[in-house]
């Protein structure tokens, strides 16, 4: 029987640069790359591998011989456990730089083209309390920690209202304080989990699917108002009105109070019937005097202030004269669309999802936006001649793909009708360079303008301005 391999430790080796999803990178004796989950550029540390892949390791920092002086104190409690903000360790300005560098290395060494030089990226007003949206998940048998699990006292209570353990589905981190979204999200939560855990509510169970509480969501929008929904497992109309009437009461700046009862097999929404319980069933945002209706399963952008940046910066890469037809693909709930409506003839937007192209329409309606039109459906077989030809050659093309990027039937279909400008917007750069590497035979990239929307974490979103060669 073959025996496996152990383990290997690398002693005082120097974190040198960050490296893709959050991990940092340095260089093992034999020349091999090391990808390090729990380390910033610069530290100076003890290795153990997790992993040997034949061009790179992967592993964990066990001793820290010096730090680095890009590292900042982490201001939450849950930093290291919880699987959200893991940069949070390092100071912002050095955030900033190493998405910055990412945008660059993936553009050049992944795309392969010609760029401009990339402007400063646009860091966040907000580096924490930023998201407009978040989901806790309630169970019934949280994650303990390593103290809990060696002591010898009875552990009492294990409810848990707070986030997954990363790659662990059915493990529950609880969380006392989270720093991504402004008050009272962290005095909902916390409020919510004190009053069920003493009316004797049952806490979810996700491995044996039994158990009352499921999901907790909360939207706080710029313009204040404040949208809960409860997901229950199973429907107990007393039980159900008691924590509702609860979080009403104790909470009466709520706008919109819903919920759900989904006894399916995951927790997703978007197939469950909503009903609310008080209030209106929606919140709305605000940009610029337009407003957008968001209700429960709507998608908006989750940091609504930085949205603002990014959508500024599509409109003036864009530079609309007001004679243009504009194609908005993956336009979502149309909120670039309208935007950039008024600056436009005319904009016609594309977007798969039915309920996305439904708030679409009716927000423009609510905005007496009388030039922009929506259409549902795959893009790859929307986006097709027939359609062009009914609807017209555009002169700039607005595109805002998923993170797996344009499929190549798309791609080919711009090169064919081949408008002046195309506004490519990214979250994920490495996609967005395969696509540039695609159009490049006929666009040249003009613009590029990193945006962080997402501080404390490696994500970054990232806007080109194509123009025909």
């Amino acid at each position: 029987m073959a025996r496996k391999k152990r383990r290997q430790v690398f002693e005082n080796i120097e974190v040198i640069d960050a490296g893709a999803k959050g991990k940092s990178i340095a260089k093992a004796p034999d020349g091999k790359v090391i990808f390090i989950n729990n380390a910033v550029p610069g530290d100076v540390v003890d290795i153990q591998t997790t992993k040997k892949r034949k061009a790179y390791y992967e592993g964990s920092a066990t001793a820290f011989h010096s730090l680095s002086d890009k590292r900042a104190e982490p201001v939450c409690s849950h930093f290291g456990t919880c699987g959200g903000c893991k940069w949070q360790f390092m100071g912002y300005e050095h955030q900033l730089a190493f998405k910055q560098q990412e945008v660059v290395n993936n553009l050049t060494r992944l795309g392969k083209i010609e760029l401009p030089e990339v402007m400063p990226i646009l860091g966040s007003e907000d580096q924490f309390f930023y998201r407009n949206k978040m989901e806790f998940s309630f169970s019934d048998s949280r994650w303990l920690t390593l103290d809990e699990i060696q002591s010898d006292s009875e552990i009492k209570d294990r409810n848990a209202l707070g986030f997954h353990i990363p790659g662990m589905w059915d493990k529950i981190l609880d969380i006392d304080k989270c720093h991504l979204q402004e008050d009272p999200s962290n005095a909902i939560r916390n409020k919510v989990k004190a009053f069920a855990t003493e009316n004797d509510l049952s806490f979810y169970n996700a491995r044996n699917q039994h158990g009352f509480l499921r999901t907790l969501m909360i939207r706080i929008a710029s313009t204040g108002e404040i949208m809960v929904l409860v997901q229950f497992f199973h429907e107990d109309v007393e039980k159900r009105t008691l924590l509702l009437e609860y979080i009403a009461n104790e909470f009466p700046e709520i706008t919109s109070l819903q919920y759900t009862i989904n006894s399916k097999g995951n927790d997703t929404i978007y197939d469950q019937n909503i009903i609310c319980y008080k209030g209106k069933d929606f919140i709305e945002e605000e940009m610029e005097g337009l407003r957008f209706k968001i209700n429960a399963k709507s998608f908006y952008q989750t940091n609504s202030k930085q949205a603002y940046e990014l959508y500024k910066v599509t409109r003036d890469f864009a530079d609309l004269t007001g004679s243009e037809l504009v194609y908005d693909l993956y336009t979502g709930t149309g909120t670039i669309a309208q935007f950039v409506a008024k600056k436009a003839k005319k904009v016609i937007g594309v977007e798969a999802v039915p309920e996305a192209i439904e708030d679409a329409k009716e927000n423009a309606k609510r905005n007496t936006i009388d030039n922009v039109e929506f259409y549902v459906g795959d893009m790859k077989k929307v986006f097709t001649t027939d359609f062009i030809e009914q609807h017209g050659q555009p002169e700039v093309v607005i595109t805002d793909p998923p993170r797996d990027g344009m499929h190549k039937d798309v791609v080919a279909q711009l090169l064919h009708i081949s408008p002046q400008k195309i506004v490519y917007v990214s979250c994920n750069s490495a996609t967005q360079a395969r696509d540039l590497s695609l159009l490049d035979e006929v666009y040249k990239v003009s613009k590029v303008q990193p945006v962080d929307m997402f501080p404390q974490t490696f994500h970054v979103e990232n806007v080109v301005l194509l123009e025909k060669r």
